[in-house]
């Protein structure tokens, strides 16, 4: 699979043509970059969300963040679902989400607990699974897509969500994060995927 790459909007000056946005895969360059503060929730910025959700769910996520489409800007998006099992709205803290959430300008305020391994995937990593340790509770604070200011405190996967988006903010991704012996069994995978953006 050839790497995708993205159009790589670092300036918030520079205007983006939402429309064109499409998913980056590793290595792409705007995934390593810190991604820049997002100074109002104006038009521009809401057809960049909403660009976001779309290719969330065309590529079957449950979280994005925008560097993940070329866009370096503090924005991420997602949407766990409840299921029969472990995912849920009732619990406490909640482990799911009852639709789609805009996350911009994030903070993670706080993270509980000792970190614990899970099975991460990255829609930006096609293929490539991994162990990574992270705190089963997280709490956030953002703006919403009003420019509303809320905090959410949540568990289990979408404690994990939103850690793996907001890393993306970060320039990080699940595979600095990976337990050793997962870095070793994805090595090759991501080889791949530099040998593709001919790197190697």
């Amino acid at each position: 699979m050839a790497a995708r790459r993205g159009l790589f909007y670092t300036r918030p000056d520079v205007p983006i043509d939402a429309d064109a946005l499409h998913l980056v895969l590793y290595p792409d360059p705007t995934l390593r970059v810190r991604a820049a503060p997002v100074e109002g929730v104006d038009d521009d910025v809401r057809k960049i969300f909403r660009r976001m959700l779309e290719v969330m769910y065309e590529e079957q996520g449950i979280g994005l963040a925008a560097p993940q489409i070329g866009v370096s800007r503090r924005i991420f998006v997602l949407h766990v679902p409840p299921n029969d099992d472990d995912r849920t709205l009732d619990s406490d803290p909640p482990s799911a989400t009852d639709g789609p959430m805009v996350f911009i300008n994030p903070e993670i305020t706080a993270l509980e607990e000792a970190p614990e391994a899970f099975e991460e995937g990255c829609l930006s990593l096609p293929d490539i699974r991994g162990d990574v340790l992270r705190p089963p509770i997280a709490t956030v604070k953002a703006l919403d897509a009003k420019g509303n200011t809320f905090t959410m405190r949540c568990g289990g996967l979408l404690a994990r969500c939103v850690q793996h988006e907001f890393d993306h903010l970060e320039g990080v991704l699940i595979i600095d994060r990976m337990t050793q012996m997962s870095r070793l069994r994805t090595r090759l995978a991501v080889r791949d995927l530099e040998r593709d953006a001919g790197l190697r």
